[in-house]
């Protein structure tokens, strides 16, 4: 099936040309890391985990949205996914992917991995985030890729790659599960010791996700021959709906448990985040940014007519993924810092170089899926010939 992806438009390779050049200049400026060390980014002994980790934090939850659409096909046989499960699983993939080569990228030195190999200890939780984030990738690529061997063939899947599809459903539960504890289990940062971290986490990825899925649905339909179907894209709308609802609900918690017991160290991370603290407010314009697009997601949710209309749900969808990631991928890492243990503020700012290796990094994930979804489709467009 691979020789799918040998097979395309002049648009589709210059994508990936694209993709390439990104991918390239990212890999460069990894080198220099590499020799001049983690001094090129913006972190420093007060703030340790910066642009690098948040984007690892969003992409896990990326990861375990493809369980949205596992879980309804496989355990409720809801038989319309079928035409969906495939890519949910290979975006899982390439969201692994990505978020695999952000902790080889944070960890400046790739020696400093086989640390969690050499001396692993059942109360570690980095070397748990391991064991999961490296067997949901093997579980989505056995699952997927034979399923979709299956279908090309025109045979029903194998009994085992259904058991398989049953483990990756509380699987994908337990990566951001275990990610949720790397923050929740330190007791030195007040903003992140919260007991709904976890919920926190499940709920934005169950939001997020499906919205990434969403609109690459809507690019599919628009420039290949496949259509992955208008009541699967409006259940799919319905999903997010409800899990953006609930990750909003938890945040407003997490507001009201610090303001109305005013604990002074929930309080003075919620506040540099949307006011500034001690004269530093870099990223108060980013959270109000949040502020907006979530309610302009909300409202496109909530109400059935721009749920249901496919323009508008398109727009929803981006402002969750909008909201969702500055929430996660900046707000909560950085916010977490700051102020620090002492209750002194060190803002933390990503460098052009600590961006352009995320973008690297990026732009690997989009490669990966690209050949995958090209094989894919590839084949659903052969089966529906």
């Amino acid at each position: 099936m691979l020789d799918r992806a040998l097979k395309g438009s002049s648009r589709y390779w210059g994508w990936l040309i694209f993709l390439l050049i990104l991918m390239g200049i990212g890999f460069v400026l990894w080198l220099y890391q590499f020799k001049v060390g983690l001094k090129i980014t913006g972190m420093s002994r007060d703030v340790s985990w910066g642009f690098y980790i948040a984007q690892f934090t969003y992409l896990v939850g990326v990861a375990a949205s493809g369980v949205m659409v596992v879980l309804p096909y496989y355990l409720h046989d809801y038989k319309k996914f079928g035409r969906l499960t495939v890519l949910g699983e290979f975006m899982a993939i390439a969201a692994v992917l990505m978020c695999l080569l952000f902790i080889m990228v944070d960890l400046g030195r790739l020696p400093r991995l086989v640390n969690v190999i050499m001396y692993p200890h059942p109360r570690s939780i980095l070397f748990w985030d391991m064991i999961v984030l490296n067997g949901y990738l093997l579980l989505n690529i056995l699952v997927g890729w034979n399923a979709l061997a299956a279908e090309r063939k025109g045979v029903h899947y194998r009994t085992w790659v259904k058991v398989l599809a049953y483990i990756s459903i509380p699987w994908a539960f337990s990566i951001h599960t275990v990610t949720a504890f790397l923050y929740a289990g330190l007791p030195g940062r007040h903003f992140w010791l919260t007991a709904i971290m976890a919920p926190r986490f499940l709920a934005s990825a169950f939001c997020s996700g499906p919205a990434i899925l969403l609109l690459i649905c809507f690019i599919i339909r628009k420039l290949t021959k496949f259509d992955p179907g208008k009541e699967q894209m409006r259940t799919l709308g319905g999903i997010i709906a409800y899990a953006f609802i609930l990750n909003i609900f938890f945040f407003l918690m997490e507001l009201f448990t610090s303001f109305y017991s005013q604990i002074p160290a929930h309080m003075d991370s919620l506040v540099y985040l949307f006011r500034g603290l001690d004269g530093y407010g870099r990223l108060a314009p980013w959270m109000w940014t949040f502020v907006f697009f979530s309610v302009v997601a909300l409202v496109m949710l909530i109400v059935p007519y721009t749920r249901r209309k496919e323009d508008t749900l398109a727009v929803a969808a981006a402002c969750v993924v909008i909201a969702t990631w500055i929430d996660k991928g900046l707000g909560l890492i950085i916010g977490g810092f700051v102020p620090n243990p002492f209750e002194k503020v060190f803002e933390y700012w990503p460098t052009v170089p600590e961006v352009m290796i995320s973008v690297g990094v990026w732009a690997t994930g989009f490669f990966v899926l690209t050949v995958l979804f090209k094989i894919a489709i590839s084949i659903k467009e052969e089966v529906a010939a």
